[in-house]
């Protein structure tokens, strides 16, 4: 372990957050709080992730301001229930939420879905949001002609699927299974992704399985490939958004999520848009990495000082 990786395990364990419990709508969510000075800012998490993805970002925002991050339905320590999903229900959740903590209009951060649950809280809940950080996420993205919707999801998060109905016998044993994805080769990993990954973990030893609720994932997916219904809610937004891209995809080598070409096309829509490409960085280290980690503490806090927050 290197001196780097022996600072980031001494900020995990001196700096870790408040763990709880709020209502949703019709379901109690799971949160972490890191401390802070001001305002909160708010963090909303991907398709198969949990709050702790922002671990790295309340590292690199320093107290400069209170994080909040939520466990999404379906995902963490929230409740699982059969239904209903989709980035509405989302947005309705998180507003419960966010109001039972005492919250303004508030900066929030979305990383890949949690994005396009963003946009939906800012569409349904414009009280609510001051400003909006895509990372990652948020804008439509075109599926292939004549590839339904489950089969993409099965092609594009397949190791991801494939761990959420496998049993590990110990945390190790789910961290040697991500080591030996192309997500997250050695140059990737750190200790916050380590942290990230034994939350992940739910049940006893040896019969250990990932948090994430299969169906509720799959339903959200559908949700978020309704592109018409997307570029509707882009279309009323009418607080600044910066969008924060990945160089590569969900792997080194891989061409971005989201490329210039639908940054082109989509964004004209919004009335206050900035965007940025983040070198070096993959979908996974934009938000775990120590580099994509700080530009996106920064990017959040910035806007929340312009905007007076």
């Amino acid at each position: 372990m290197g001196v780097r990786d022996g600072q980031l395990r001494e900020r995990i364990r001196t700096t870790r957050e408040a763990r709880g419990r709020v209502s949703g709508d019709g379901v109690e969510l799971a949160y972490g709080m890191w401390p802070g000075a001001g305002t909160p800012l708010l963090a909303l998490h991907g398709i198969t992730a949990s709050y702790v993805n922002f671990i790295g970002v309340a590292d690199r925002l320093a107290g400069r301001r209170p994080l909040l991050a939520l466990d999404l339905r379906g995902r963490g320590d929230s409740d699982k229930p059969d239904g209903p999903y989709g980035m509405v229900q989302h947005a309705h959740d998180t507003a419960a939420a966010m109001r039972a903590f005492g919250l303004g209009p508030t900066v929030v951060v979305g990383h890949s879905m949690g994005a396009y649950v963003a946009v939906a809280l800012a569409a349904e809940y414009p009280d609510l949001v001051a400003g909006l950080v895509l990372v990652d996420g948020g804008l439509p993205l075109k599926v292939p002609p004549g590839v339904e919707i489950e089969a993409l999801l099965d092609v594009v998060l397949a190791a991801q699927l494939r761990r959420l109905s496998q049993d590990f016998p110990s945390v190790e044993a789910y961290l040697d299974f991500w080591r030996g994805l192309p997500a997250l080769p050695p140059q990737l990993w750190n200790p916050w992704v380590e942290a990230y990954l034994s939350y992940d973990l739910g049940g006893t030893a040896p019969a250990l399985r990932p948090k994430a609720f299969e169906a509720g994932v799959r339903a959200d997916y559908r949700d978020s490939s309704n592109l018409d219904v997307l570029r509707q809610r882009l279309a009323g937004l009418r607080v600044p958004v910066v969008l924060l891209r990945a160089e590569e995809g969900f792997e080194p080598g891989q061409p971005p999520l989201i490329p210039d070409t639908v940054v082109a096309a989509e964004s004209g829509v919004l009335s206050a848009f900035t965007e940025r490409m983040l070198p070096g960085t993959t979908h996974y280290s934009i938000a775990l990495g120590e580099y994509g980690a700080g530009v996106v503490a920064d990017t959040a806090v910035g806007l929340a000082e312009a905007g007076g927050r």
